[in-house]
């Protein structure tokens, strides 16, 4: 309780227009929830910067997903996806898989994965970066 009370109180630190600082702090919240663990924080520094919203706020949003939370985040991400991909697409799914039939069963289903990941990082991302927007603003 103690380190969310004082990041709580270093957000509310932060220098700035409130809407540029809410605005980067929506932005890293939806880049934090990409697959793109280990990038975040640099993709979200360097988007920010080049929207003219704040760096250290989109920074701060990425820890969305942490090492506790980063399990339950992207099981989330890939359940939404690929519910959104079977429905969409199911044969396009699956004459991708029949194509790579021959490879081992990891990569078989590596281009389903990733694309699941990937669209339930946009979907469940939107709506977690518009809340983020309202509770930091």
């Amino acid at each position: 309780m103690k380190r969310l009370r004082r990041f709580y109180d270093q957000f509310i630190r932060l220098r700035g227009d409130p809407r540029e600082i809410a605005l980067g702090f929506a932005l890293g919240l939806f880049i934090g929830t990409s697959p793109t663990m280990g990038f975040q924080m640099i993709i979200a520094a360097f988007c920010a910067s080049l929207l003219g919203w704040n760096k250290w706020s989109a920074a701060a949003g990425v820890w969305i997903t942490n090492p506790f939370t980063a399990p339950f985040v992207y099981s989330a991400n890939y359940w939404v996806g690929s519910k959104l991909l079977s429905q969409v697409c199911p044969k396009a799914t699956a004459h991708a898989l029949a194509a790579l039939e021959r490879a081992g069963p990891i990569v078989q289903k590596t281009p389903h994965v990733a694309a699941s990941l990937i669209l339930g990082g946009i979907v469940v991302g939107v709506p977690v970066a518009f809340a983020g927007y309202w509770l930091a603003l």
